[in-house]
C-alpha cells in the first residue's frame, strides 16, 4: 500500500480498505494455459492439413508426370500398349507406385500419324493415357474431417500420334 493510504489510515484510526475480489496471478496463468491450449490444438490441425495436402499435391505432380512420360512415349509407339504402361510405371516409381490396372490408353482415331473426321472437321489422330493413384492420408486428425482414408488422384494427357505415318 502506499505511505499516503496508511499515514491516511492511521490519522483517523481506520483500518485499511480490503481489495474487492480480482482475479490473482494463479487464475490469470491457468486463463493463459488453456488459451494456449485450445489455440493450439486450432495450429496443430491447420499444419497437419497443409502438410497432407502438400504430401498429395507432390504425388499428383508425380503423377501427372509420369502419365506425360507415357504419352509422349504413346505419340511414337502408339500400340504398344505394356510399353506405353511401363514408361509410365518407370517414371513414377521414384515417389508412387503405380498398378499397371491403373492406366489406361485410348487412341483417338487411327493409331497412325494423320487425321481422322469428326463431325465433318479434320481432326488429328491422338493417343490419352489416365492413370490413377490411391494417395493414403498419413495424418490420424485429416481423415475424420474429410471422411475417408483415401484421395484417388487423377492424370490425363492427350498427345498428337507422331509416328508411324498413315498409309
Amino acid at each position: 500500500m502506499p505511505d499516503f493510504e496508511i499515514r491516511h489510515c492511521l490519522q483517523r484510526k481506520m483500518k485499511p480498505m480490503k481489495k474487492l475480489n480480482t482475479p490473482t496471478r494463479n487464475t490469470e496463468r491457468g486463463q493463459s494455459l488453456m488459451e494456449l491450449a485450445i489455440s493450439l490444438m486450432v495450429l496443430l490441425m491447420i499444419l497437419t492439413g497443409a502438410v497432407e495436402t502438400s504430401l498429395a499435391l507432390f504425388q499428383f505432380v508425380a503423377l501427372r508426370d509420369a502419365v506425360q512420360e507415357g504419352a509422349t512415349y504413346a505419340s511414337i509407339n502408339p500400340t504398344d500398349t505394356n510399353g506405353i504402361k511401363w514408361r509410365t510405371i518407370d517414371a513414377a516409381s521414384d515417389v508412387l507406385v503405380l498398378p499397371m490396372a491403373n492406366i489406361q490408353i485410348t487412341a483417338n482415331g487411327a493409331a497412325c500419324e494423320g487425321t481422322h473426321t469428326v463431325s465433318g472437321s479434320p481432326v488429328r489422330n491422338s493417343v490419352t493415357v489416365v492413370a490413377a493413384f490411391d494417395h493414403v492420408i498419413t495424418f490420424p486428425f485429416v481423415a475424420p474431417m474429410i471422411g475417408t482414408d483415401t484421395v484417388t488422384l487423377h492424370g490425363t494427357v492427350t498427345n498428337t500420334i507422331l509416328q508411324p505415318t498413315c498409309p
